[in-house]
């Protein structure tokens, strides 16, 4: 059992940055590989970021590659996702999960998540 709570979406420019946060509750964050899907309305929900449970090895969706970056820092219960050079089309509610498989994309592998973080981008 763990709990997700994603926090520092806003409105921003295009060209603009923005960093989320997931904080979360109890068992702790090592045990858990977690990654960030973001949904826009009348579309699927799409995978954004991962990162692995022991080294920190992070992989994306090419729609963010280069752009994106995630990290973890396990001391503080708290994953992160670095967002620059931000597009209108990134406009969506932004999710952080949890999953016990050791990397994944699928959104069906991910038994917990949070209540997601509004991220507009304006043109």
């Amino acid at each position: 059992q763990v709990q997700l709570v994603e926090s520092g979406g806003g409105l921003v420019q295009a060209g603009g940055s923005l960093r989320l946060s997931c904080a979360t509750s109890g068992r702790t964050l090592s045990s858990y590989g977690m990654g960030w899907f973001r949904q826009a309305p009348g579309k699927e929900r799409q995978f954004v970021a991962g990162i692995s449970r022991s080294y920190g090895f992070t992989y994306y969706a090419d729609s963010v590659k280069g752009r994106f970056t995630m990290s973890r820092d396990n001391a503080k219960n708290t994953v992160y996702l670095q967002m620059n050079s931000l597009k209108p089309d990134d406009t969506a509610v932004y999710y952080c999960a949890a999953r016990e498989v050791a990397r994944s994309t699928n959104p069906l592998e991910y038994k917990y998540w949070g209540q997601g973080t509004q991220v507009t981008v304006s043109s």
